[in-house]
């Protein structure tokens, strides 16, 4: 694991403060056990030795974030800035303007923000060695947004899934439809375009995503192709960086992806859930009614589920884990699996509430530090681009 979660449970030390991202460091791969980041074959460029590297990537501010947020984003952030050395600087924002594609109420959003963002750092990142900062706070993500709209493509737009399945429409909805063009909003259908200014913005040449963002990485490397083919060279065409953590799923249906909005709140477990929370959580697990241990994921997803959550903290293959428990119970499984994330979240969660609880003003001054790295590298940017276009 990561040195910073150990280390998560202390209490708050000062941040320094530096005018920039402090971190000079190296690859961009990182390697635990048998898994490793590994570029994108499609996205493959070739670059030399000695280039730079920037890591940019995002999170929505929607409440404390689950298990799987922390597998499949999180701690590999983390793992990110940990082993990273020499030439790499790194980027991590709580993306609010992206929340805004559905409508919130202020305060509530007010508060997923500062929950978010204490996550960030009980997790273990680092304001000393990453920038972290909100996106609303850098204002050259929504110039540099409607900059990139007048280059962006209304088809390209209209194929791609995320106002689809956010307004729960078939992945073939096209355009077309008027019943759909009269619910569909302007800043839902352009997310893509924003998602890229936030990448472009800051020049980054690799983004950690999940296999299910791929598609939107490719939009961003288009976009930026679209536009130095207009204007000159401006953009690097940022490179994958693909988890190895396959989705965590729901624990209440478990052909499911574990999300927020799932009306059960058993169905997932949050980085705050105390540790009676979460053995209750998986102790209501959906299984079967086989009492044997075996990992299929067609046939018997919910006992796959469970071994795939152990394999994360353990670092063995399902199929061991299979034959490990096959001579116990599911109820064996459940208490290990139970106790294994109860004693990993445990030092995240106590930082967490040290964070949320703290009258200091220490979050404020982390964002702001944060922000002000931020705006400064986003403003070279910016008069690159302003210079170019003849602004």
């Amino acid at each position: 694991m990561h040195a910073n979660i150990g280390r998560c449970g202390q209490g708050l030390t000062k941040i320094p403060r530096f005018g920039s991202n402090c971190l000079r460091s190296g690859f961009v791969y990182w390697q635990s056990n048998s898994h490793c980041f590994r570029r994108w074959s499609s996205f493959q460029t070739p670059r030399s030795p000695d280039t730079t590297r920037t890591i940019f990537s995002g999170i929505q501010p929607t409440g404390v974030p689950h298990l799987g947020n922390y597998l499949g984003a999180l701690r590999e952030w983390v793992r990110l800035q940990n082993d990273t050395t020499e030439g790499t600087t790194l980027y991590f924002s709580i993306v609010d303007l992206h929340a805004l594609t559905v409508p919130q109420e202020s305060a509530q959003l007010r508060r997923w923000r500062k929950e978010a963002f204490a996550t960030l750092l009980a997790v273990g990142l680092d304001p000393s060695r990453s920038t972290i900062f909100y996106q609303s706070s850098v204002q050259a993500h929504a110039e540099l947004f409607w900059i990139l709209c007048t280059v962006a493509s209304m088809g390209y737009l209209s194929r791609m899934t995320q106002w689809k399945s956010k307004l729960q429409l078939p992945d073939d909805t096209t355009l077309d439809n008027s019943a759909t063009r009269s619910r569909l909003r302007l800043g839902l259908f352009a997310y893509p375009v924003l998602q890229a200014a936030d990448i472009l913005v800051h020049r980054a040449t690799h983004v950690p995503v999940g296999e299910d963002q791929k598609q939107h990485l490719e939009f961003s490397r288009n976009i930026a192709n679209s536009f130095n083919h207009i204007y000159g060279s401006v953009f690097p065409s940022p490179e994958a960086l693909i988890s190895p953590a396959k989705r965590v799923m729901s624990l209440k249906e478990p052909t499911l992806k574990m999300s927020k909005s799932h009306v059960d709140e058993r169905s997932r477990i949050l980085l705050t859930d105390s540790p009676d929370e979460i053995h209750k959580k998986i102790k209501a697990a959906l299984t079967d009614s086989d009492t044997m241990i075996t990992y299929d994921p067609i046939r018997r997803p919910g006992v796959s589920n469970l071994l795939e959550l152990l394999g994360h903290f353990e670092g063995k293959s399902c199929q061991d884990l299979a034959l490990e428990f096959q001579s116990t119970s599911l109820r064996a499984l459940k208490e290990n699996l139970a106790s294994y994330i109860s004693n990993h979240l445990r030092p995240i969660r106590d930082k967490y509430i040290s964070l949320m609880d703290d009258k200091t003003g220490y979050l404020d001054d982390v964002s702001e530090q944060g922000a002000r790295a931020a705006r400064a590298n986003a403003e070279l940017t910016m008069r690159q681009v302003r210079e170019v276009m003849g602004l």
